[in-house]
């Protein structure tokens, strides 16, 4: 702890340990310059278990930990820094809640529940919410903010938005109010920039107060979180961290030798190693990439490597197609496999482990049939063939290998613990027979591994650092460490994270199977599947899809869904830098401009992106305008109304980057229902101001039909939030999910669209030329509207 007197060689570790949790240079001298100080932080990081070091946000709070901690609750201070480096407490606001929480708390006892409630802990708060509480708290102050354009103190609204919604995100919550300023007050003016004038105020009579400050680091933005902190390296794999209790009362404390680990570190040369393990029977979808930026993101960011291994061990389930498109689709979001494996690779290596498991009395030949041995695992009864010698075992498994023993009639079962609470220490099956060709290794084999056997020992084979999975293999955690123990091999550090749920969707392969089998929808890559097929079709991105995971958080929370609306948010992020703007009209209603000639084109310029500046040419586009245009037939009513903005008779709208028209008469069909045009007039000098804004699309030539395509419009898949809860869950499909509209009109900007190209069509959304698109007409696939369409909570 630091004295007094502090040697120079002491400052200078004091220093080193404050910058490795990520202090600037600053904060970290005037902290030592503070000896109290410096003794807190020194204890806190080291409590905290990163005297490695950590991330810069982690750092922060820690910091504000050591300054801040109140002094009667330090016996729960350990609790409250595993939250901060575990990133569940991530936030200056929860980490103050939680100071508060604990200041009340003292001593005492308390309710773990009650803590994470008051710190917001798992609160997940929806772009929804930040929306709506963001344009209340401009309605309140309307009039303050029209004054005060942007000297607006833009701190007081983040803070009236933050007592709505204290964990609500805080980039998000910054999003929203710059664009409603923007939206409210316009582009910033001249006047805007000026610096108001500065009164001189009398100086104060100086009063000389010796004080040390305490410098509040300041905090980075929530993204630049490192969600991969949380990871031990892999020196540390010497540690006990998983305890697998037996029966009779023994228990297995599972970690590596230092033998073992000094020939995994040999072998790695310290480097992380993780790997992605699909089952080649299916799309990946939207939960594997939670799992490839685990994986992928992990190693990239240790700088080390992934494998790609396809967990192949069923040879009736695999398809080529399957293998070709896992690999693509990897790649396609943005990662890179330092090799490329099977566990079909490692057949041979699993078998001669087998082999051993044998000699060593962990495993022998089982005959009961699967019915059997449910019966007797759900009665803690061992199999009668249980004990049998280790040499009959060791000469029937010879007889499965080759193929002299029936299909059925026999099993290599690991010999574990019938007794044990845990179900999935049951004597789990290591082998089955199955007489059929494997698409990767030929018909060399008539006996194929588990999964339960296999993966763990190829993780072991392999060299894995870290065996990250989902949720529902925590409990098999266990067998996976005793059979690497039994085996006396490299055992990999475990983890476990939350399966990764979106509302209005399924993601079971066995449901989406159904709904692609019995043709609910159009394929593995229809734009309604959670599928990254279907989503690449959809025109998201990787980019998006990448960012939507790394904001959900690599969590442990397995009972929380993910509503669709906060991956739309980071579609519209994406695209609204990456795609150009045009104009688009689903359901044309044809306009006759009287008062221009049949014969006269005016060629106006339409803004690809919204900041284009009048200089840069490559910002615009042509649109002719002429006198037969056609609007959508929603922005026309035979009845005017005060909050209505389109056009009615005798009124004005704008057209976009055009004219003002007016319209003078309405041509209805025989029925005196149905419209057949509309007849306006424009305003050539546009001294009409009206507030209504329409998008609209003119014909290019007299007798010329603008460019017709058909658009897509696609929609949540289901009505319900979670349908897979649901008996009849396709009972719950939505009728509306897709709506074709083959006779849309559009400008001549997407005349030379390719597939995979991305636009807004202004007013409508983002769209994407689908591969459905022929030489004659274009299709585009509605990517996501321009705002949610959905009331809160669904319907």
């Amino acid at each position: 702890m630091p004295g007094k007197e502090e040697s120079s060689s002491d400052k200078e570790q004091y220093l080193e340990l404050f910058l490795k949790i990520g202090l600037d240079e600053r904060t970290a001298k005037n902290t030592i310059a503070n000896n109290k100080v410096t003794a807190n932080l020194s204890a806190v990081i080291h409590e905290a278990g990163v005297t490695d070091g950590c991330g810069r946000t982690v750092g922060n709070l820690i910091y504000t930990v050591a300054t801040k901690y109140p002094a009667n609750a330090l016996v729960h201070r350990p609790t409250l820094l595993q939250y901060v480096v575990s990133s569940k407490i991530k936030t200056t606001a929860q980490l103050d809640a939680a100071l508060s929480f604990f200041g009340a708390t003292a001593s005492e006892d308390f309710k773990l529940n009650e803590f994470e409630e008051a710190c917001g802990v798992g609160v997940e708060v929806s772009v929804e919410e930040i929306e709506q509480a963001v344009n209340e708290v401009f309605e309140e102050n309307k009039n303050v903010i029209l004054e005060q354009r942007y000297r607006t103190n833009v701190g007081e609204l983040l803070g009236h938005v933050r007592r709505r919604h204290p964990w609500g995100d805080p980039k998000i919550v910054k999003q929203f109010v710059d664009a409603k300023l923007l939206d409210l007050l316009g582009e910033r003016t001249a006047a805007d920039n000026e610096k108001p004038s500065k009164k001189k105020k009398d100086k104060p009579a100086k009063v000389e107060e010796k004080t040390v400050a305490v410098v509040t680091p300041e905090q980075p933005p929530e993204e630049d979180l490192n969600p991969f902190l949380i990871f031990p390296q892999p020196e540390e794999n010497f540690k006990v961290h998983t305890e697998v209790f037996f029966s009779d009362g023994s228990v297995l404390r599972c970690c590596n030798t230092k033998e073992l680990l000094e020939k995994h570190l040999k072998a790695t040369g310290g480097k992380v190693l993780t790997r992605f393990p699909p089952e080649p029977n299916g799309y990946l979808h939207i939960g594997h990439a939670k799992a490839m930026f685990i994986d992928f993101g992990l190693a990239k960011d240790r700088g080390g490597g992934c494998y790609l291994r396809y967990d192949d061990t069923n040879p009736q389930a695999e398809k080529k197609e399957y293998i070709d498109h896992i690999e693509e689709i990897v790649q396609w979001m943005g990662w890179e496999p330092l090799k490329i494996t099977y566990t079909s690779d490692y057949f041979q290596d699993l078998y001669d482990l087998a082999v051993e498991l044998i000699r060593r009395g962990h495993a022998y030949v089982d005959h009961q049939t699967s019915d059997e041995i449910k019966e007797f695992r759900e009665k803690k009864m061992n199999s009668p063939w249980r004990d049998r010698p280790v040499s009959e075992s060791l000469k029937l498994f010879e007889d499965m290998r080759k193929g002299l023993i029936e299909e059925g009639k026999a099993t290599l079962r690991m010999k574990q613990d019938m007794q044990s609470d845990n179900y999935n220490m049951y004597d789990l099956i290591a082998y089955r027979i199955k007489f059929t060709p494997h698409p990767h290794a030929g018909d060399k084999w008539c006996i194929y591994p588990s999964y339960d056997y296999a993966h763990c020992i190829v993780d072991s084979i392999e060299n894995i650092t870290h065996s990250l999975c989902t949720l529902e293999f925590e409990t098999r955690r266990a067998s996976y460490y005793w059979l690497l123990h039994a085996l006396g091999l490299y055992q990999p550090h475990v983890w476990e994270y939350s399966r990764l749920n979106v509302t209005n969707t399924v993601m079971s392969k066995r449901k989406l199977n159904r709904l692609v089998t019995d043709k609910w929808v159009d394929g593995w890559d229809d734009p309604r599947l959670m599928t990254l097929a279907g989503l690449r079709r959809r025109g998201v991105t990787p980019t998006a899809i990448n960012a939507f995971v790394r904001g959900v958080g690599i969590t442990r929370s397995d009972n929380s869904i993910i509503n669709l609306d906060r991956l739309e948010y980071h579609i519209r992020e994406e695209l609204n830098k990456a795609a150009p703007r045009t104009m688009v009209v689903l359901h044309p209603l044809k306009v006759v401009i009287t008062n221009l000639d049949a014969d006269s084109i005016i060629n106006l310029d339409a803004k690809r992106w919204p900041d284009a500046q009048t200089d840069d040419a490559s910002a615009f586009y042509k649109v002719p305008f002429s006198n037969i245009i056609y609007i959508e037939n929603s922005d026309f009513r035979m009845k005017d109304s005060k909050d209505y903005y389109g056009l009615a008779p005798g009124k004005s709208v704008l057209l976009r980057y055009a004219f003002p028209i007016k319209c003078t008469e309405v041509i209805l069909a025989d029925d005196k229902e149905t419209i057949l045009e509309i007849q306006a007039e424009y305003d050539p000098s546009k001294k009409t101001k009206p507030k209504g804004v329409l998008h609209w699309v003119a014909a290019p030539s007299p007798g010329v039909d603008p460019l017709m395509v058909e658009v897509r419009l696609f929609d949540k898949l289901f009505l319900s939030e979670n349908p897979a809860e649901l008996d009849d869950w396709l009972a719950d499909l939505n009728p509306q999910s897709k709506v074709v509209i083959p006779g849309a009109y559009a400008t001549s900007l997407l005349q030379n669209a390719a597939v995979g190209d991305k636009f807004q069509f202004e007013r409508l959304g983002y769209f994407v030329v689908d591969r459905d698109s022929t030489p004659g007409k274009l299709v585009f696939n509605r990517t996501v509207t321009l705002r949610d369409s959905y009331s809160k909570g669904g319907k």
